[in-house]
């Protein structure tokens, strides 16, 4: 019922919304690192490239097909194919100009998917915590009338308890009197209900 109060601490909130940024530029460092190693206006590592990014477009593209289409997949596909291309012409072009506005192109669009989905995660989170909030009220409030029905037994059979105790007392005591014969007292109960009947 009551839980802890977790906070997470600022890096945990931050890492999340570098993930695209640091994926970019490592696909730009590494093709750059590969273009130093003689990838260089290479047609052959080129067109590895070409085929490497094609393939993975294409399995992205039938990831996303048809109804039952699973867009993680697809999502993933497609990303892959957008970073072996910019890895293909980090590594190719002999400049740094093309590589770098190709990768705060491929940075800015990582960021407008990434958005879309930590809206959707953001909406579920709070539906979540909504309905866990809704349930725990409905549980606080049956566990409340649970006790107040039980401090309510346990004050009935401390009463009857008590009652019970001086009934016996008070037995006890009128037996104790004098003269008390309860044959006497019994034998008047039964003639007094076979009077009323």
């Amino acid at each position: 019922m009551n839980e802890p109060i977790l906070h997470r601490h600022w890096l945990a909130h931050a890492t999340p919304k570098a993930a695209p940024a640091v994926a970019t530029s490592t696909v730009l460092i590494l093709g750059r690192i590969w273009n130093t190693n003689g990838a260089e206006h290479s047609t052959g590592n080129a067109a590895l490239m070409v085929v490497l990014a094609t393939g993975a477009a294409t399995a992205g593209a039938f990831a996303s097909a048809g109804r039952r289409g699973d867009s993680t997949i697809a999502g993933t596909a497609f990303a892959a194919a957008g970073g072996l291309a910019l890895a293909g012409v980090a590594g190719y072009a002999d400049g740094l100009s093309l590589p770098l506005l190709l990768w705060a192109l491929a940075t800015a669009v990582a960021y407008g998917l990434a958005a879309r989905y930590w809206r959707t995660d953001r909406r579920e989170t709070t539906a979540y915590e909504r309905r866990i909030t809704e349930r725990r009220e409905d549980h606080a409030h049956v566990e409340r009338v649970e006790a107040m029905r039980a401090g309510t037994q346990i004050e009935v059979s401390r009463e009857s308890a008590a009652y019970a105790t001086a009934l016996a007392q008070a037995l006890t005591q009128r037996a104790a009197l004098p003269g008390f014969d309860p044959l006497a007292l019994t034998r008047a109960a039964a003639i007094e209900i076979t009077k009323e009947h």
